[in-house]
């Protein structure tokens, strides 16, 4: 191999790994990676979180305002403690709502905050007081489709229900 042509290769090399790092520090500052974005953190305490994940968008009349920064099991309430990011210019009343929404039918799981009517704002370290968990879509599905059979004890002292009426009367 010449020269040139191992110089050429050197040079197309350090073109492409300046390429790859510039596409990494893209991504890392545009999804929160360097520091968290400088918002703060707020607490949310959830009896079912569903299929929500950490780095799940959270949201404001539509609109990105944070993300979920880290999901765990509250060993003595067993609540999933859910602690959220917010962008710092981003001020919550502390008498909003957060609840589990889903993108669509079979999409990811975000969390959306309706704002209260507070003039008092979360501060670092808050927590919602007003939250509602994921709703089990297939369990709802599947109740409509298979109710639950009554509870044997319940038909106790209950007259029986009358036969139905034979539709051909004396006829075989």
């Amino acid at each position: 191999m010449a020269k040139g042509e191992a110089l050429a290769e050197t040079a197309i090399g350090g073109v492409v790994l300046a390429a790859a790092a510039g596409f990494l520090i893209y991504a890392l500052s545009n999804a929160g990676g360097f520091g968290g974005g400088g918002g703060y953190t707020v607490l949310a305490r959830f009896g079912q979180v569903g299929a929500l994940a950490t780095g799940a968008d959270v949201r404001v009349a539509g609109v990105k305002v944070g993300s979920v920064t880290k999901i765990e099991l509250d060993p003595k309430t067993y609540l999933a403690r859910t602690y959220l990011n917010i962008k710092s210019d981003v001020k919550l009343p502390t008498d909003s709502t957060v609840k589990i929404t889903s993108d669509g039918l079979l999409g990811g799981q975000h969390l959306a905050i309706a704002p209260g009517s507070s003039t008092a704002d979360l501060k670092d370290g808050g927590e919602f007081e007003n939250v509602q968990g994921a709703v089990d879509l297939f369990g709802l599905i599947g109740q409509v489709i298979r109710p639950p059979a009554p509870a044997a004890g319940a038909a106790q002292g209950a007259a029986p229900a009358p036969a139905a009426a034979d539709p051909y009367p004396g006829g075989d």
